[in-house]
């Protein structure tokens, strides 16, 4: 540690808070004053206010005798306490005369020799007395006060006391006493206390308490490895016993001496599989992680594999369970068949009540799923998704949901890899399909019929007994089109029409003016709120009272015995009419190609069809839609439907397009998606290490506690880019320079500049100040201020720089929402010189939305989802020199830092595009995108809208500026 040049440049491990400022502070003559008082209060007031003046740069030397005359012999436990916090920051050593100074530099340059005031000589006497109080805890206080004494000449005289106390009954004492030899060997070993290690060894061998013990490890770690190492093999069966501090402290030991020399593992191996075991959670935890890095063997990797498991399912702290899966998923990409051994215990933690961690556990185990386990997966899962129906209380509810769309997700994978499994379940989950999560159900029905025909028989039977159970719109949508798409034998067909239309019921689909008075008259009378009646009553004594009558309605009992596939005709859906229009032709069309069925059948089930599509066509004139184009969308659909059942040149021309391309085109999108996950899948596979033959040669064996290639699987390059959040350490020096704001002139008297380093929550200036004037700048202060939602955590103190010299001055600010900031401030400073104060104007720091946006994905019906359910929109018009679609929705994905959900096929050419960008922030703040675009006929050039929604304002706007700005900025050259 570096010994300070000036007595006013003394060591500070802590600061004071305490309203002893209030008003200012005392005088030193005031303070000197209150410091003879008999009041222990006053006294404690008054060394309080000299310590605060102290910390602020005033030396104060009338107050040093004074407290070791009136405070140093006190018995008050307080006093005492700030008397130590005086010692660490009083001056201790004289300074040097100008005279001693010119004959140093006149000698030869070296500075003068410090002398210790005479003063503490008492003060080192009294810290002696302390050393061999009686009272164990004013002993022990006091030995922790020596630990941040770094003078040798203070330390000196004190050795034989603090050696004493290695050897006291209690354990307070020797605990504080090993880390006070600790502390003084490190600093002057050789010089005062050259038996340290040794007098710890001795000590650590009779030793009994567990935070002494750990303590006197502590010390033999850090100063005399050999002792340590050899103490630890005489108990390494004892280890457990000793407490969790010195099991850590063996795990950082087996680290350093593992990484210094790779022949020393065999040593430690036993010691780090009995810490596996061990009862505490953090050790046992360390131990895994430590075996992991040192040995890369199966038998080494299981035994920490199992242990991770163990801790994921008795731990109930959330934070370790997501630490836990994170080890687990670096294990997975290394050792995956081990991870496959253990996969029922890592799906044990699916009960945890956090979504969080049941997303993590699946995307863990979901990976290693394989052919030989594949079955018992899927029955936990399906066991899962059961549980969800019959949780009712509000944790699970919370959960439910969400839990049980990515529980439908998972089994969805393993029936899309395994075909084998799918039978098994899709039968369970669409029993689901009346619930939130019907939409996931009906979608994974709809994949397993076409993938699988041997499938199809049972499950469109199953699906025309449970379509009177459906209740949203567009799982219905989805149930029809199957049924239309894929029945195609005789006994499917009148199944499926003869349920279709026993659910629409009879046309018109319109609401008669009686039913619907009625019924909105019961819903009044039900909403209606209770009456209260007050009148009044004679009592048994004969006095009058008030009573008040509480009179509930009765309950109007509606019947709601329509089906649900009717009530949303009725309701005014025209997509569903158009979709159950669509249907019945399709059925119509293949019951005319089958013999099984009459032509007298066919002919019924024809008419019956198109009355039902008139139906719907009133149903959607008399209904106000909020599209304009629903009516007319279906008028056309359904007419060329009825023009097709009854027209045989138009069901010769339009039979095939119905019947073929539609199933055609969804064969298609199915293979795009699968060939999009092998392709992700094979992004997310680690690339082979290529080396280059211009490539320079590393060679670790030259490089001082290096290890060699292999040997071990810690690598401080990767070390380093996890700790400082830099993949590319190469990229380190370049990504700073980018980062860094000038914040004024280099005509200024000052010139200030910032790096900024944006860290999720946290923001860190940085801030170098350069005088530039040949005069010295006292009380230079950096008052910073932030608009946005920022707040500043930590404000830069005042500073006195010299002439033409320079400071780094640190701030944090911390960040709570996604959105545009700015930080503006002004740099207030003292010339010594002419007295005079001067003001900088900063320029200002833009704190752009990108530093907080991530690239995120979702499916389609949660992005609908949560596209209905924000309410900040924030609509920007498409003004780009770009003419081409791609490449302009391309731009936009990179600019904003988005991810497209939309599959876009550069093969595909045309006039227009629609595209949605998903992204989340790092506070979970979800950011919606949708891009309608298209290219004007006669000029070519783009024209349309971006609409961003989100659930908060800020990121929404300050997202819109950020598109408005890219897509002026971009250069000609790009489009």
């Amino acid at each position: 540690m570096p010994v300070p040049i000036n007595s006013n440049e003394s060591h500070c491990t802590f600061t004071l808070a305490s309203d002893v400022t209030a008003g200012g502070l005392p005088s030193e003559e005031e303070i000197s004053k209150d410091l003879e008082n008999s009041d222990p209060k006053v006294k404690r007031h008054a060394l309080k206010a000299a310590i605060m003046a102290m910390l602020g740069g005033e030396p104060m030397p009338r107050i040093l005798m004074q407290v070791i005359r009136f405070c140093i012999n006190s018995d008050d436990k307080p006093l005492k306490k700030l008397c130590m916090l005086y010692w660490e920051v009083v001056p201790k050593y004289q300074e040097a005369t100008s005279e001693e100074k010119l004959a140093a530099a006149t000698a030869g340059g070296a500075p003068p020799a410090r002398k210790l005031l005479p003063e503490m000589i008492l003060v080192c006497n009294a810290l002696m007395n302390d050393l061999n109080h009686p009272n164990e805890y004013v002993r022990g206080s006091m030995l922790r006060f020596l630990c941040k004494v770094n003078d040798e000449e203070i330390l000196g005289p004190l050795i034989p006391s603090i050696k004493a106390c290695l050897e006291h009954r209690h354990p307070y004492v020797r605990k504080n006493a090993a880390l006070s030899i600790f502390h003084a060997h490190k600093l002057h070993g050789e010089t005062l206390i050259p038996d340290g290690p040794e007098l710890i060894a001795a000590m650590l061998e009779q030793e009994t308490d567990v935070a002494a013990r750990r303590n006197a490890f502590l010390m033999l770690f850090n100063e005399n490895e050999d002792l340590a190492i050899e103490f630890l093999a005489k108990n390494m069966d004892d280890v457990g016993k000793y407490g969790d501090g010195f099991a850590l402290l063996v795990l950082e030991l087996t680290r350093k001496v593992c990484k210094r020399d790779p022949n020393q593992k065999s040593r430690f191996v036993r010691v780090l599989f009995q810490m596996l075991s061990s009862n505490s959670a953090a050790v046992s935890y360390e131990a895994a992680w430590t075996l992991v890095s040192l040995s890369s063997a199966p038998t080494a990797i299981r035994a920490a594999a199992v242990t991770y498991t163990n801790l994921l399912n008795s731990q109930n702290d959330n934070n370790v369970k997501l630490i836990v899966l994170e080890r687990l998923e670096g294990l997975k990409k290394k050792h995956p068949k081990i991870i496959q051994e253990l996969l029922m215990d890592i799906l044990r933690a699916l009960s945890s009540p956090n979504p969080d961690i049941c997303r993590k556990v699946l995307d863990v185990a979901m990976d290693v799923v394989t052919s030989r386990n594949v079955a018992e997966v899927v029955t936990v899962l399906k066991r899962e998704v059961t549980k969800t129906a019959e949780e009712t209380d509000e944790s699970s509810d919370a959960k439910g949901t969400v839990y049980r769309n990515m529980l439908i997700q998972a089994i969805h994978g393993c029936a899309v890899r395994f075909p084998d499994v799918a039978e098994s379940v899709v039968h369970v989950l669409m029993d689901f399909l009346s619930t939130d999560g019907g939409m996931q159900v009906i979608v994974f029905v709809r994949a397993i019929v076409e993938q699988y025909p041997a499938l199809r028989a049972t499950l469109l039977s199953k699906l025309v007994n449970t379509l009177d159970s459906v209740t949203n719109g567009n799982v219905m949508c989805v149930c029809l089109w199957i049924l239309g798409e894929y029945c195609e034998e005789a006994d499917s067909l009148k199944e499926a029409f003869e349920e279709i239309t026993a659910q629409l019921g009879e046309p018109p689909f319109l609401v008669h003016p009686e039913d619907k008075a009625a019924k909105e008259k019961a819903v009044a009378e039900a909403a209606a709120g209770p009456k209260i009646v007050t009148k009044n009553v004679v009592l048994a004594d004969g006095t009058y009272a008030t009573q008040t009558v509480y009179n509930e309605p009765k309950k109007a009992v509606i019947d709601d015995s329509t089906p649900s596939l009717r009530k949303m005709l009725l309701g005014g859906d025209v997509f569903l009419g158009t979709i159950v229009g669509s249907a019945l032709t399709k059925i119509c069309l293949r019951a005319s190609d089958l013999p099984e069925i009459s032509s007298v059948e066919v002919k019924a089930m024809t008419a019956k069809s198109v009355l039902i599509m008139c139906g719907v066509v009133k149903m959607a004139e008399v209904n106000p839609s909020p599209q304009k184009s629903s009516l007319s969308d279906c008028k056309d659909r359904l007419s060329m439907c009825c023009r097709c059942l009854l027209d045989p040149k138009a069901e010769e021309l339009l039979k095939p397009l119905i019947l073929v391309e539609g199933r055609k085109s969804f064969s298609t999108f199915l293979t795009s998606i699968k060939d999009k996950e092998s392709k992700d899948a094979k992004k997310d596979e680690p690339d082979a290490p290529m080396t280059q033959a211009d490539d320079l040669i590393h060679f670790r064996q030259l490089k001082a506690m290096s290890v060699q290639v292999g040997d071990m699987d810690l690598d401080d390059g990767s070390d380093l880019a996890r700790a400082t959040g830099y993949v590319d350490g190469g990229s380190l020096l370049e990504s700073e320079l980018n980062h860094v704001y000038p914040l004024s002139g280099f005509a200024d008297p000052v010139y200030a500049e910032a790096l900024v380093t944006v860290r999720d929550y946290d923001i860190s200036l940085e801030i170098l100040i350069i005088n530039r004037t040949p005069n010295t700048l006292a009380n230079l202060t950096v008052e910073l201020a932030t608009m946005g939602d920022m707040k500043i955590v930590e404000r830069p103190q005042a500073h006195t720089i010299g002439p033409l010299d320079q400071i780094t001055i640190k701030a944090s600010i911390k960040v709570s929402s996604t959105e545009t900031g700015h930080i503006f401030g002004t740099i207030v400073y003292e010339d010594t010189s002419t007295q005079e104060r001067g003001y900088i104007n900063l320029n200002d720091i833009h704190m752009d939305i990108m530093d907080y946006i991530r690239p995120a994905t979702c499916t389609d019906e949660i992005f609908r989802s949560m596209w209905a359910e924000f309410e900040w929109e924030n609509k920007v018009a498409i003004s780009t020199s770009i003419s081409d679609l791609q490449v302009f929705l391309k731009h936009v994905v990179e600019s904003t830092n988005m991810n497209c959900l939309t599959p876009i096929d550069s093969s595909e050419k045309g006039s227009f595009l629609a595209a949605n960008l998903y992204a989340r922030s790092v506070f979970g703040e979800d950011a919606l995108v949708n891009v309608s675009v298209e290219k004007k006929e006669n000029d070519g050039k783009l024209a349309g809208y971006i609409r961003i929604r989100s659930k908060t304002q800020g990121i929404a706007l300050s997202l819109g500026d950020r598109i408005t700005n890219v897509q002026r900025e971009l250069p000609q050259a790009k489009s």
